[in-house]
């Protein structure tokens, strides 16, 4: 793991590989493990860098409110010091928020975006209220609502035929402080909805989807990109493509980059 500084806070990423630089940004409650059995594959053709955003894995909390803008700039920050000018993002959920948020403030960086199980509209109402509970669920009994919300992301039969997996990706969302998860929770909350990048952007975007994932609705975000040059791959299961559909993604991204 390496370290960089950003505002005085530690950030920790990884770097392997040569060629085109491909950034992985893990979701909320994940850090870099994440990409475990992704990123050896993609480290044999690029050079592959994979972040802890705030508050999460090895990387520090910059305060109360992390907004996606914020972790973009601390992503910026890893890429300026490893003298990085463009590269690809595949952002899991939250980390698709922050590759959007990226490909706003540093447009001209972009070489490709990969929005995995992630979405360009801002949170709905709804959204917002259901955030707002677990906020308070973690305070109260912080365990349990950690364990919790990892077992609701995948689909249903997965919850059954996954168990291991899934304790693992529960040990390793109980590494993060609490500070990190209401401060993303805070900054998820308050993003902007960026869906005119997947009209206007210049770069290919890929949109990866679940049919089953319990947290963003299929229909709902197949409309974002009516009328975009978006492509979209759909796979049959959850929230967690990059376990209850791993040898799938490994191919669909692997193609997604070739063509680049």
């Amino acid at each position: 793991m390496n370290y960089t500084q950003y505002k005085n806070t530690k950030i920790a990423y990884t770097d392997q590989g040569k060629g085109t630089a491909i950034v992985l940004l893990h979701g909320f409650l994940e850090n870099s493990t994440m990409w475990k059995y992704l990123a050896p594959v993609l480290e044999k053709k690029y050079r592959v860098v994979c972040i802890d955003l705030l508050g999460h894995g090895q990387s520090d909390s910059l305060g109360y409110v992390h907004k996606m803008e914020d972790m973009a700039d601390a992503v910026h920050q890893v890429l300026h010091d490893l003298k990085i000018r463009k590269a690809v993002f595949v952002g899991h959920s939250m980390g698709g928020y922050v590759s959007l948020a990226f490909a706003e403030l540093y447009p001209e960086m972009m070489k490709g975006l990969v929005l995995m199980n992630s979405t360009s509209r801002a949170d709905s109402e709804e959204r917002i209220l259901n955030r707002t509970r677990a906020i308070k669920a973690v305070k109260q009994n912080y365990v349990a609502a950690v364990r919790m919300s990892i077992a609701n992301l995948f689909s249903e039969e997965n919850r059954e035929l996954l168990i291991d997996e899934i304790e693992w990706v529960k040990n390793e969302a109980l590494q993060t402080p609490l500070q990190g998860i209401i401060a993303a929770q805070e900054g998820m909350k308050l993003r902007n909805d960026r869906e005119v990048i997947l009209h206007f952007a210049p770069y290919p975007i890929l949109l990866i989807l679940g049919k089953q994932d319990p947290v963003l609705n299929y229909e709902e975000n197949k409309e974002q990109i009516e009328n975009t040059a978006v492509q979209l791959v759909t796979f049959n299961d959850g929230h967690m493509s990059h376990i209850e559909n791993k040898v799938e993604l490994e191919k669909v991204l692997l193609d997604f980059l070739k063509k680049l």
